[in-house]
Order: structure tokens, then C-alpha cells, then sequence
């Protein structure tokens, strides 16, 4: 019976899933400052964590569950500006190299509950 929580043998580092907001949204007016600042908003709402300014990442455990996310974040989008959404496994996400002044740092873990499987 799936009801849509994964099997413990079906998880691995390859099935396992990250999504990455990336966006490009004007700010010359106030108004567009104001819409862009309610995105930003929006994605930590939904659980997104900031990676940089425009790049917003999250962990969403099976590809079927980013489907929401992303219908979600086209909800959300602004009338104007670029968005771009992609999607990594876990073991992708895992090689992420990222250096903050001159120096490595840990890439973030995922949620306690998928630790559980």
C-alpha cells in the first residue's frame, strides 16, 4: 500500500530531493522593492532556507512531493522578473562546494524527519 510516504528500501541519496529557487526580480519602484520582498517572504514561509539573496534552497524528500512546492512558488511569483527552479538528489546537493569569506563551509543537512527512515 503507498500512500505516498516513501518505503525505507526506495530512499537512498539518489531518490532523495533538493529545490532551488533562483530569481531575478526588478526593484526600481517601490512597488516592484514591495512585491519582490513578499516572494522573498513567501519561500521562507513554505520552509525555504536563503542561500544567498536570489537563491532560496529546500529539502523536499521525493521528487512527487517538489510538485507542490513548485506550483506554490508559481503562486507566489511576481508579475515581473526571472525565476528558475531546479532540482538536485541529495547526493548532488551533498557536493555542493560553498565558500563564505575564503573558508568551506557545511552544506545543510536534511530535516530530522527524513533522518528517521
Amino acid at each position: 500500500m503507498n500512500n505516498g510516504t516513501p518505503n525505507i528500501l526506495d530512499i537512498s541519496g539518489y531518490r532523495l530531493m533538493w529545490m532551488v529557487v533562483m530569481f531575478d526580480l526588478p526593484v526600481g519602484t517601490r512597488q516592484e522593492r514591495k512585491a519582490a520582498t513578499k516572494f522573498r517572504q513567501a519561500l521562507l514561509d513554505m520552509g525555504f532556507e536563503m542561500s544567498q539573496f536570489s537563491v532560496y534552497f529546500r529539502f523536499c524528500g521525493t521528487k512527487e512531493k517538489t510538485e507542490k512546492f513548485v506550483r506554490k512558488v508559481r503562486e507566489k511569483a511576481p508579475p515581473m522578473g526571472s525565476i528558475s527552479i531546479l532540482f538536485f538528489t541529495d547526493r548532488q546537493f551533498s557536493n555542493i562546494i560553498t565558500i563564505y569569506n575564503r573558508k568551506p563551509i557545511n552544506n545543510p543537512e536534511k530535516p530530522q524527519q527524513y533522518l528517521l527512515f
